[in-house]
């Protein structure tokens, strides 16, 4: 009989402890019932470096050919949920040469020695999940040349799984780890012999999960555009696998993917990349159209809001605003004090970012990353649109998460002469200081320039008391506020025209040209943008217009235009790329 425990950490722990150790007992004689094909691509150049002995996972390069994956100490928890996750399988399989297969097939069996019994950190339903459609995903390449003693140990291994998989799913966390561990289980139930497991259970779960995590604009409560493309690629797996089995997904299933398909669409840049938002990086190269294409969905981007975010798109730019309140609860574990924040990619090149998330290079960078400076949005000096809860216990981890939150953000598309827009809002600053912060961004019908305005309002009698309060409490120095747009690292910026200006040069050639109208300083300084690919934050530029709120209505205007010698169609090689690919090497 299993132990009684609550739903605390420590709890979810110990009964995955011990349904672990439970399910090693088993003697599963499993078998393939029909040939597995990979469900994943992976990178050539991850999995050359981790033939050269260097391993990059959750920021952290450890270099040590010599030694077993298993036998490296892990430094960070993130480090040890990717290893246990098998991802990098996808990596080695890429390579596909008899070296990549002996390395994987010698990593395999490692961790059946080491961690098989039941032991580590392993055994939970969400990583379970992920490693088992890895290793049947990759069964063909992992088993040629395996002896007989070996295939039996391997499939007894992927039959423990399982059964461990099946009395546990359920002590996911709901989201992307309760889609891992039901996808997981429905793979393995449908792909092997010898192995009882109640996949009718999971496929109605996983039915469930849909109509409880995806809404109707088709998003997840984290508002993590990356999340919400590992969620549909899932989707996607289970469906098919489905199929294959001679069943049809569940309503709600099928009813997800078609909902989630449009909204990510949307968030996607110009450049065929997800936009960074909430935690969410802009995701592995190909990944978002080969799931666009294995959904069958063929609806076009969503019109309105896609998951809280607002899209300005035309000629050759793409434009992705934050244009809804933050996720609360838990959801907001990784979320990010983005408000009314926007990115800007032309063509293939990103322009305007946000820093990104920084929770692989430590908590201070994590908690840097979430803060509104850190975004390409207008914020008040020390303070952001979001604040942190003090640190709380989740799953067993330490986790912030977000407060005093925006509790309006209106929203309207606008269309204007020559120009489509939008015009949004937030009432975060209200409390505080009696300030509601109004956006309006114009993108031409060329996509040739984009223009902005920043307006600090204090809207009604209340708001302006509580103004003329803090107004008196600086003196009447006034409320200072600046405005950020954080820039790529591939972009070289230049003060111009005796600093009234900033010129923006692209990879690709274009040049844009930042200006700005009103009361306020510009400058150019220093930032970072934050990849989970990299050992460290990269350096990089933010243009900054500092102002000082006096009166109940502040506004300042800006422009981004390219230069108007940028030719309107570019060959934009991507030179740049095969350099970092040979530097990984």
């Amino acid at each position: 009989m299993a132990p009684q425990i609550g739903s605390s950490g420590f709890g979810t722990r110990l009964l995955n402890r011990w349904h672990a150790k439970r399910a090693a007992r088993a003697r599963p004689a499993a078998a393939f019932l029909s040939q597995p094909e990979p469900r994943t691509i992976g990178s050539f150049a991850r999995g050359k470096q981790l033939l050269a002995g260097n391993f990059l996972f959750a920021g952290h390069l450890v270099d040590a050919p010599d030694h077993m994956l298993w036998d490296i100490s892990p430094p960070s928890p993130a480090f040890i949920e990717e290893t246990q996750g098998f991802a990098w399988l996808d990596d080695l399989a890429s390579v596909g040469d008899l070296e990549a297969r002996k390395r994987a097939q010698d990593w395999v069996f490692g961790w059946i020695d080491a961690y098989g019994k039941g032991r580590g950190e392993g055994w939970t339903p969400d990583l379970t999940g992920r490693r088992l459609i890895r290793w049947i995903s990759h069964a063909l390449f992992l088993m040629r040349g395996m002896s007989s003693e070996q295939s039996t140990l391997f499939f007894r291994s992927l039959g423990q799984q399982t059964i461990f998989l099946a009395h546990r799913w359920d002590g996911a966390t709901p989201g992307l780890p309760r889609f891992e561990a039901l996808t997981g289980l429905i793979y393995a139930g449908f792909s092997l012999t010898g192995v009882e497991v109640q996949v009718d259970t999971a496929i109605r779960a996983l039915s469930q999960e849909c109509l409880d995590q995806i809404d109707n604009q088709g998003g997840i409560p984290t508002r993590n555009p990356e999340e919400l493309l590992e969620v549909f690629t899932l989707l996607n797996w289970a469906a098919l696998t489905l199929r294959e089995s001679g069943r049809d997904p569940e309503p709600a299933h099928i009813e997800a993917i078609s909902r989630i398909a449009p909204t990510l669409r949307a968030l996607r840049h110009a450049d065929g990349a997800l936009a960074r938002f909430h935690g969410g990086g802009r995701g592995l190269e190909g990944r978002l159209d080969h799931a666009l294409a294995n959904s069958g969905v063929r609806i076009g981007s969503a019109e309105d809001l896609a998951m809280g975010y607002a899209r300005l798109s035309a000629g050759r730019s793409s434009v992705i605003l934050d244009g809804a309140a933050p996720p609360v609860g838990n959801a907001s574990a990784n979320g990010h004090a983005s408000t009314l924040a926007f990115e800007l990619t032309s063509g293939r090149r990103p322009v305007i970012v946000n820093c990104g998330s920084g929770i692989q290079f430590g908590p201070e960078w994590h908690k840097a990353g979430r803060a509104t400076p850190s975004h390409s949005a207008l914020g008040l000096a020390g303070v952001s649109t979001s604040r942190l809860t003090q640190p709380q216990v989740l799953d067993g981890i330490e986790r912030t998460f977000l407060t005093q939150t925006p509790e309006h953000v209106p929203l309207q598309h606008v269309v204007g002469t020559g120009t489509t827009g939008i015009i949004a809002a937030h009432d975060s600053y209200v409390a505080t200081h009696g300030l509601t912060h109004m956006r309006k961004l114009e993108l031409s019908v060329s996509g040739r320039e984009l223009s902005g305005e920043d307006t600090l309002a204090a809207v009604k009698d209340a708001d302006q008391k509580l103004f003329d309060k803090v107004l008196d409490g600086t003196s009447l120095q006034g409320v200072p506020f600046t405005v950020r747009f954080h820039l790529h690292p591939e972009i070289d910026a230049t003060l111009d025209m005796g600093g009234a200006a900033v010129s923006l040069a692209l990879r690709s050639g274009e040049i844009w040209v930042f200006r700005f109208e009103g009361r306020g300083e510009l400058a150019l300084e220093s930032s970072v943008y934050l990849e989970k690919t990299r050992l460290k934050p990269r350096k990089t530029k933010q243009v900054v217009l500092s102002g000082v709120a006096m009166d109940y209505a502040t506004r300042i205007r800006w422009t981004l235009a390219k230069a108007q010698d940028t030719p309107t169609v570019l060959r934009d090689l991507e030179m740049g790329d095969q350099h970092e690919l040979l530097k990984a090497l």
